[in-house]
Order: C-alpha cells, then structure tokens, then sequence
C-alpha cells in the first residue's frame, strides 16, 4: 500500500473538498493554463513551471483540424476547464489557429467561471506572454486561496458545511485491457463501487466505447435506442479498431462490461460533454462516454465530463496520471504488482469493496495517489475523424 494510509481511513465517510462559489465540490485547487492549440503549449508549460498551483496541459491539436474534429477538440478544452478540481483557467493560444483562444475562453466565461486569455501574438511574443500568463494565473490564484477546505476533526467531520460524502463525487472509469486476472480480481470491486456511488447519490461515468460497440444488440438493450445510436453510429471509425474492441467481441457483452454492475445506466455523452446531475430523487447515475479505452484519452475526456477522480483499472500497470483527475490504480495481475508496486494504489486481489471506498475518499480528502506522487501529468485528447 502507498502513503494514502488506507488504514487509517477505514470508517471514514466524509472529506472535506473545495467550494466553488458557484457550489460546485472540487477535490483538488488548481489553476489550468490550457493552450488552445499545438503552437502554444510550450508557453502554456512555462507558465504552468513558474506558476505554484498550476498545472498544464500540453496537446498537439487545434491546428488544420476540421468539422467534428476541431469542434470535439473545442468542446473537451471548455469541459477541462469546468471540471470542479480547476479553481480557474488561463487560456493561451498563438493568435491564428483554429481553435481560437478567445472562442474557447468566452465559452468557459460563458458558464460564469473564472478565466483569463492571452495570445502570444497579442502579447508580443513568447517571453512577454509567458510574464503575462503567470500574472494571470497569480490573479486567479488569490480567490482559489479563499476556497481551502476547513480542518477536519478526529472524526472527520468538518466544523462548518463543506463536509461531503461518497455521493458528491462523480467517479470516472476505465478499464484498459480484459485479461483474466482484471476480470476475476478487478471487475467485482469495481462494480460494488459503481453500484455504491450510484445509491449514494452520486455520479459514475464510466469510458471504454469499444466494449459496448462490439456488443451493439446488448448495448441498446441497455441504455435504449437513441442513447445507443450516440456510441454506435461511429462503430466503423478507426479508434474503435483496438485490441480492447476485438477482445471484448470475442468474450461476450458480460465479460467486457462487468465491471459496470447493476446500477441503471442513465445516458450516453460524447466525448468532451459534461455529464448530468443526479435526479430529483436524490439517486445517482452511470453515464456511458463515448471514449477509447486508452488511459490518457479516456481521462481527459472523464475530465471534461466532470469526474472528480479517475478510477484507472490496469493489468498491464500503466502509470499514466493526469493534470486535472488525479487517477487512482488498481491492479488485480500478479506480475505487474510484483513488477511495479509503487505505481498501483491498491491489490485488487486482497481488496474489498470497503478498501476501495475507503481509498476514494481518502484521495477525495487530499491524500496522492501514486501517479500524483510521481508527478505524471499525460494528457491526450482522442480525435473525432480525420482533419488536415
């Protein structure tokens, strides 16, 4: 086990998180410098490298990219910047791309959060914009300081009203790969926990479209037609022509979505859409989002739907993070777990569902996931169709 300290987080059923002044719940207080497009992700990094609480995230799009392409690219950078972990968001962009800067900050404005733009043309080129971006995020860094969370106590209870509990989390998914071992050890923790989240209140959205594209007749039995058209209407692209797609055909609908248990599926969101709240009644909800299974493009896209956290379920150990989620890892592969213990939070093979609810909360509550404490920041956005 990691420094999450999950021993000491056994009965613990609250953390405490950051409000939003719009009373949205962040598990982590950060400042995004977000480059609209390839071009300005070296300054994007620089400010981010001189700025304390910032964090970048660097992608070669937004450039020649066209129709559904450049608007899935558009979509996702706005959802990034929404997710509750980013207590604001700086915008950088070169000054003639196709994803403009402008465009995405004024959408990002548009939903009443904080941000900043700048171009580097604009600004008079990379040193100058570079000053002016950590300006900008030194600004937005002063009302984030205003949103710590207050000190629990031995309980755990907060002394005021920001105390929350499993079911204000929205917890992404993804599971990478469908070897044995993450079949028998992973898939039934993972499904009491969505199952759990669900009756709690809170949100699941879970990735992996490849895995219901290759079941199409389960699928829609599923979530309904309409919803179902949303994953496959797309079946035949590319990106659905993966070693998960191909192994989740071969071993039945069950086998290959498991993982989800019986919590009802509520909808189905495209990549870079943010996912609902829960209803009315207070029951939480399992959202499909049409992305890859590929670990860094699936938790940009879980990002951007809102996820709090990522739940990365890996055989092969991949120790991918991510600059927004923190993502959390769970292993039930005997090599790998001897091969890389450092960089899986939890041994899906001696856990139980208690132990996983026990280590999102503590994650929830500030304690580093491995990924974190390694300072792996991947970021990957996935591509809609072919552009220029």
């Amino acid at each position: 086990m990691t420094e999450n300290r999950l021993a000491d987080r056994i009965g613990r059923d609250s953390f405490a998180g950051y409000r939003r002044p719009d009373g949205r719940l962040g598990i982590r207080n950060r400042v995004l410098v977000l480059p609209s497009v390839i071009c300005s992700h070296v300054v994007a990094e620089e400010i981010a490298a001189r700025s304390p609480g910032a964090v970048a995230a660097p992608h070669d799009h937004g450039c020649g990219q066209l129709g559904a392409d450049a608007e899935q690219t558009e979509r996702t950078l706005v959802g990034l910047a929404g997710n509750p972990n980013v207590a604001g968001t700086v915008v950088v962009g070169l000054g003639c791309e196709t994803v403009r800067s402008d465009v995405v900050a004024a959408a990002v404005e548009e939903r009443g959060l904080p941000v900043r733009e700048l171009t580097i043309q604009d600004a008079g080129g990379t040193d100058a914009c570079a000053d002016r971006g950590v300006a900008a995020v030194a600004d937005l860094r002063e009302s984030a300081a205003a949103q710590e969370p207050a000190e629990p106590d031995d309980s755990g209870a907060t002394a005021d009203d920001s105390a929350a509990t499993l079911g204000d989390l929205t917890v992404g998914v993804v599971v990478d790969d469908l070897a044995d071992s993450t079949r028998r050890h992973a898939h039934p923790l993972v499904a009491e926990l969505v199952e759990r989240v669900a009756a709690a209140g809170g949100r699941v959205v879970v990735a992996g479209n490849e895995r219901f594209a290759a079941h199409p007749d389960e699928t829609r039995a599923l979530v309904g037609d309409a919803a179902a058209d949303r994953l496959l209407d797309a079946a035949d692209r590319p990106a659905r022509a993966t070693r998960v797609g191909t192994e989740a055909a071969a071993q039945g609908f069950e086998a290959a979505t498991g993982f989800i248990g019986d919590a009802p599926v509520a909808d189905v969101a495209a990549y870079g859409e943010r996912v609902a709240d829960g209803d009315a009644t207070g029951e939480g909800r399992v959202t499909l989002l049409d992305a890859p299974s590929r670990v860094e493009e699936a938790a940009t896209g879980l990002a951007a739907a809102g996820a709090h956290l990522v739940l990365h379920v890996t055989g092969q150990g991949t120790p991918a993070g991510h600059p927004v989620v923190p993502v959390v890892k769970l292993s039930g592969d005997a090599d790998t777990l001897a091969a890389v213990p450092g960089d899986i939070d939890l041994d899906a093979r001696e856990a139980d569902a208690d132990d996983l609810e026990s280590l999102l909360l503590a994650v929830a509550d500030g304690d580093r996931t491995c990924a974190e404490r390694h300072g792996l920041t991947e970021f990957a956005i996935a591509r809609a169709g072919p552009s220029t």
